[in-house]
């Protein structure tokens, strides 16, 4: 994949300063670290090593990359890691993509208290699958999967949603056959919608009694009891939105299918195509008029807002399993599962089915041994080590083109 003309980072080291002038006091540090690393991802400040072609003499620059999830440059490596460690674990069925989305009243609340409405959302979610499909009226059986938190939309706006992949059937809950859902069908959305609702909303309410919940500026009014029980009335009166896609019929095809939604950021620098006079450019896809293409221009500033909504709190995880999957009984069960199935081995191999999918990071052209990218004969040789910064990473020290000096 080429170089992307703009990237988020040109952005931030523009008017990054800008930003933090307007909204930097209620950024938590998480964000803070999230800004700096996009900033100096591969540039000088985080160190590196300068390459030459042993025939043609060709130089190559080579700097680190800040690896924070948060950066649209350092996902490929990490994500092929993950897809490769995943692939003795595809079972040969038909797949299934549930997404459950949490109402946009919640939003100002979630922004507050990312790591307990987002935690919630994970337990809330796979309880209401696993109560759902054990229930003989609908499945009868044990099932399990991966759930993936997105928290943006196309247009980068506040979109809590949970992606969640899973075989399309279960384990018999006495163990002893496979049980397949039908062959378009998993289980009833309007029936998960109810569960979901009604689980999360008892969650949520026994977060509050407890005085978990930080409850300032646009939530600051639900600190007090009746505007508080107005809100969960309003939530109660809602349908909450589940979409079931139709089981993918190719198992195979699953690990590429789940690229689409692991270590993924907000917006990748491919989709931007502009940075003039303080505003940016970029696409998107209209969901409501058939997918199609759009542009979006917004001021800089305000992209940089939206962008910093979709920041996860520190060490939270935005992959879970659950179910079957689940890490404690993962192994076990897939074994029982291809058993049943009468899969003898894993559906992949692993570290092969995955490989010529996956695009390599960008920016390896100048590592010590490659092929040189101008004459195609020689090899790259390091002859130079450029050593990090000092305090690059200190939240006091201006990182580079955010000096507000």
């Amino acid at each position: 994949m080429s170089r992307p003309p703009l990237e988020v980072a040109e952005v931030v080291r523009q008017h990054g300063a800008a930003f933090l002038q307007r909204y930097g006091h209620t950024l938590s540090g998480e964000q803070h670290r999230a800004l700096r690393a996009i900033a100096v991802c591969r540039t000088a400040a985080l160190g590196g090593h300068i390459t030459q072609c042993d025939h043609c003499g060709h130089e190559e620059q080579a700097y680190n990359s800040c690896r924070h999830r948060s950066c649209p440059k350092c996902h490929g490596a990490a994500q092929a890691a993950w897809l490769t460690a995943r692939e003795g674990e595809v079972l040969d069925t038909p797949y299934v993509h549930v997404i459950f989305t949490l109402p946009h009243a919640l939003g100002p609340l979630a922004l507050q208290n990312p790591r307990h409405l987002y935690g919630l959302l994970f337990r809330t979610v796979a309880q209401t699958l696993q109560d759902i499909a054990q229930d003989p009226k609908h499945l009868g059986a044990e099932i399990g999967g991966l759930a993936v938190l997105h928290t943006w939309g196309q247009q980068l706006h506040h979109h809590p949603h949970l992606h969640c992949v899973l075989p399309a059937g279960g384990l018999a809950l006495d163990g002893t056959q496979w049980i397949p859902c039908r062959s378009h069908f998993f289980l009833p959305v309007r029936v998960l919608s109810r569960r979901f609702r009604r689980l999360y909303l008892a969650g949520l309410e026994h977060a509050y009694s407890q005085g978990h919940l930080t409850l300032t500026g646009r939530c600051q009014e639900l600190a007090e009891p009746t505007p508080w029980r107005c809100l969960l009335a309003a939530l109660r009166d809602k349908e909450w939105v589940v979409y079931a896609k139709e089981p993918l019929p190719e198992p195979q095809h699953v690990l590429k299918y789940l690229a689409r939604y692991t270590h993924r950021v907000a917006i990748s620098n491919h989709r931007l195509m502009a940075l003039e006079n303080g505003q940016v450019t970029f696409r998107y896809k209209d969901y409501q008029h058939g997918h199609r293409l759009r542009t979006l221009t917004l001021d800089a500033v305000e992209f940089l807002r939206r962008l910093m909504l979709h920041v996860p709190p520190h060490g939270f995880h935005r992959m879970r399993h659950f179910g079957f999957l689940a890490n404690r009984v993962r192994q076990q069960k897939l074994a029982q599962c291809r058993t049943l199935l009468g899969q003898a081995t894993p559906l992949h191999a692993p570290g092969k089915a995955m490989a010529p999918d996956l695009k390599p990071p960008e920016g390896t052209t100048g590592e010590p041994g490659a092929v040189c990218p101008v004459c195609h004969d020689g090899r790259m040789q390091l002859i130079t080590t450029v050593y990090r910064q000092p305090a690059v990473w200190g939240l006091s020290v201006p990182a580079p083109g955010l000096d507000t000096s």
